[in-house]
């Protein structure tokens, strides 16, 4: 019978004070916590199973509010994530529910608190990957590492890799404003891959290092490699990553 494999792990990084990233992985979150060590979880692949991260903005108050409140609100709607309409509906209702609970019409001091969100939703056959930001989702596809999320995000300064900024994101306003969820179907098959991840780990390290750490690794040591990559390029940002993968027993 085919099974699910995650292997993740959240981490501040180096220069940051505090961990504002959140992870879902069915049932279980894991909100403003470090860990240096791989977590690896293992599930029947039936029922639709959530895997996502999210990433509080920062500059703004309250992002590890934001990140927390959107990966439970995720693994409540978990099982019933058997659409891309309903993964959409989620999506949109986060956006409604950070809006409101930092304080809506009223200034408080969560006013404009916002996260990004990724991750996939695994059916038998196949999976959803979506985002809202520019958190990723990468997948291997046959020729080797895609990315099959969409950044929200505008074209990085000349000279420049990447950007800080987005476009659109779950909250982050002080008034309320509607979001365009990205959702895809991608086909799945015993041993394919997903890498789900904030951008605390693709900002510092290359696309070509993701994939190479991949294919050289297994599961839980391919996670803790990616950290480490991330570390030993600065670790500039929270990072927060989960490996995933469909296995036949």
């Amino acid at each position: 019978m085919p099974y699910v494999a995650v292997s993740a792990l959240s981490h501040p990084g180096l220069l940051r004070e505090r961990n504002e990233d959140s992870l879902v992985i069915g049932p279980w979150t894991l909100c403003a916590t470090v860990t240096a060590t791989p977590q690896t979880l293992l599930f029947p692949l039936g029922t639709p199973l959530v895997v996502a991260v999210a990433d509080g903005l920062g500059g703004h108050p309250g992002g590890d509010v934001a990140s927390a409140l959107v990966v439970r609100r995720i693994a409540g709607a978990g099982p019933g994530l058997s659409s891309e309409d309903a993964v959409r509906d989620t999506l949109n209702t986060c956006n409604r529910a950070v809006y409101v609970a930092a304080g809506g019409e009223r200034e408080t001091e969560l006013t404009a608190m916002g996260t990004t969100v990724a991750g996939v939703v695994l059916r038998p056959g196949s999976l959803l990957a979506f985002n809202v930001g520019d958190s990723r989702v990468f997948a291997t596809l046959g020729s080797g590492l895609k990315q099959v999320s969409v950044d929200d995000s505008p074209p990085p300064e000349p000279g420049q890799r990447t950007t800080s900024l987005v476009t659109q994101c779950l909250g982050g306003s002080p008034g309320y404003r509607p979001v365009q969820p990205h959702v895809t179907a991608v086909p799945l098959a015993p041993g394919d891959r997903c890498l789900i991840c904030t951008d605390g780990l693709t900002d510092p390290v290359e696309e070509d290092v993701l994939e190479a750490v991949l294919r050289e690794h297994d599961d839980g040591r391919a996670a803790f490699e990616l950290w480490k990559a991330a570390i030993a390029a600065g670790g500039p940002d929270n990072i927060t990553l989960a490996v995933v993968r469909v296995a036949q027993e």
